[in-house]
């Protein structure tokens, strides 16, 4: 196969429906082949919008407003990059001949939880915690004391642990029924999961096209309130525990079919490994590859999409620290130390035009011999960022 790149008419263009900090890595990968970008996002001046051929603002939920933006820039792939879009939108794209990454009904099953649950666990027979799906706070109690405490709560619909929580007693489900309320995405029902007493939990990043499945390093990571802090690669395991996720993620990744790169969750405990959830696209703690391999988790992406082969060089062990606001702003600076930026670190800035308490702004990166000092001096960096 060659690969065929042109700026003018007839260029390859890529449509990213999500313009925050991942997206905007897999326009620049995109861009450094020459592919056009168009960056979609619901607010104007988006991370990838900045450096995007064309960007737009439209409400991604509303099925007519997404499919006017498709037909205006007529697009060779549509990379959904958040879970918040119009499912009906991108199944109408396909049946118009517009190609979905990886594909309308892989994002359909993905971007709800009850749907990649039930199609791991009852239609490939994937080894799961228990769950059960409500949609009533009696609904909600009666679960958790199936399930049996403590048990995990979540919308089935949200983003970057939004609206989880952990009820340790029966006394917490109303706390864990408001907070899976107030949520982004859609908490009109919510998934009720046996809690995995885990030893630790992995993203294992998983990339296939025509060329074949290829996999990373897994990836530990640390999580606050379902959003991850700290994340490592390669993660410390067992070659045991290692296969039976890499054999999950490809049954996985196989029966959701199309390209691009996959981030599956795990729970490890000992030699036993549990599925958690899967996205279609580059994932949140898959940003330290940006310092750990040749070819990032979004250069890959890119590749994956194009049909290139699936190949890279991995550099050592690294660490990711994420960065959240401290406050409010609508114009947010960042202070950062000057030995943040060594022979073995740098720190990524998304640019995001406004901050709130919480919001990840920016992500320390350091490679290192030793995993556990990039985890310290990523984590050290972190903490020395100051909003301003």
């Amino acid at each position: 196969m060659t690969f065929t790149t042109t700026l003018q008419k007839d260029a390859i263009k890529i449509m990213l429906l999500g313009s925050g900090e991942l997206g905007k890595e897999v326009a620049i990968e995109a861009q450094r082949l020459g592919i056009e970008v168009i960056a979609v996002d619901k607010y104007e001046n988006a991370p990838a919008h900045l450096l995007a051929n064309k960007s737009y603002a439209i409400d991604m939920q509303d099925e007519a407003a997404v499919l006017e933006v498709i037909e205006k820039e007529q697009p060779s792939f549509i990379l959904p990059e958040v879970e918040a879009i119009s499912i009906s939108a991108l199944f109408e794209a396909e049946k118009r001949g517009f190609h979905v990454i990886p594909n309308a009904e892989a994002v359909n099953k993905t971007m709800n939880r009850k749907n990649i649950r039930v199609f791991a666990a009852e239609e490939l027979g994937v080894k799961t915690s228990g769950f059960e799906f409500v949609t009533t706070l009696d609904g909600l109690k009666e679960a958790g004391e199936r399930i049996g405490f403590p048990c995990v709560i979540k919308p089935v619909m949200s983003s970057s642990g939004h609206g989880q929580s952990i009820a340790k007693t029966a006394d917490d489900i109303e706390k864990s029924w408001e907070i899976a309320k107030e949520a982004r995405g859609d908490a009109s029902e919510l998934i009720v999961e046996e809690f995995v007493p885990f030893d630790y939990e992995i993203t294992l990043l998983t990339v296939r096209n025509e060329t074949g499945t290829v996999f990373c390093d897994a990836i530990g990571h640390v999580q606050k309130d379902g959003d991850f802090i700290l994340s490592w690669q390669p993660m410390d395991m067992s070659d045991a525990a290692l296969q039976k996720a890499k054999e999950i993620a490809k049954a996985v990744t196989d029966g959701l079919g199309g390209r691009g790169i996959f981030g599956v969750e795990f729970f490890v405990k000992g030699e036993e490994v549990y599925f958690s959830e899967l996205s279609p696209r580059p994932h949140d703690t898959g940003m330290v590859t940006l310092i750990t391999q040749s070819q990032s988790q979004f250069a890959l992406h890119v590749r994956a999409v194009l049909g290139l082969p699936l190949v890279y060089t991995t550099y050592g062990s690294g660490a990711c620290g994420a960065y959240k606001a401290k406050k409010e702003s609508h114009n947010p600076v960042l202070e950062i130390p000057d030995d943040a930026f060594s022979e073995n670190s740098f720190v990524r800035v998304f640019g995001k035009p406004e901050s709130h308490v919480g919001r990840r702004m920016a992500v320390s990166l350091v490679l290192d011999s030793d995993v556990e000092a990039a985890k310290t001096k990523a984590t050290e960096i972190v903490s020395q960022i100051e909003d301003k």
